[in-house]
């Protein structure tokens, strides 16, 4: 049975780091600080998972890197794009949409 739970958690969490990343990325922000930001929020992410996830992202368009020099250790930096930004909206409109319908299927209400 665990193996199975973690499984169907597994899926469960794959469709949503997406959008918790976007989330995210309204500001620049660089791999490692992406992930505390996330961590501060609950959301564990691990760094094997977070960079494909990012070229994923950029090769979709919806987010864009830039590489900062100016330190002593360059950084590359990612932000949604314009598209990314349109795309993230419509998706939390969906999130909550699907969220409140599956969360009175879960109470019993329907």
């Amino acid at each position: 049975m665990n193996n199975l739970l973690d499984s169907l958690s597994t899926e469960l969490r794959r469709g949503t780091l997406t959008l918790a990343v976007l989330s995210q990325l309204q500001t620049q922000q660089y791999g490692y600080s992406l992930v505390q930001s996330l961590e501060k929020s609950g959301i564990a992410i691990e760094q094997s998972t977070l960079y494909p996830l990012l070229r994923r992202l950029e090769k979709q368009e919806l987010v864009r890197s830039i590489w900062d020099t100016s330190e002593s250790r360059p950084r590359k930096y990612y932000i949604l794009t314009d598209f990314g930004v349109e795309v993230f909206e419509k998706l939390k409109d969906e999130w909550i949409k699907n969220s409140k319908e599956l969360y009175k299927l879960l109470e019993g209400d329907h």
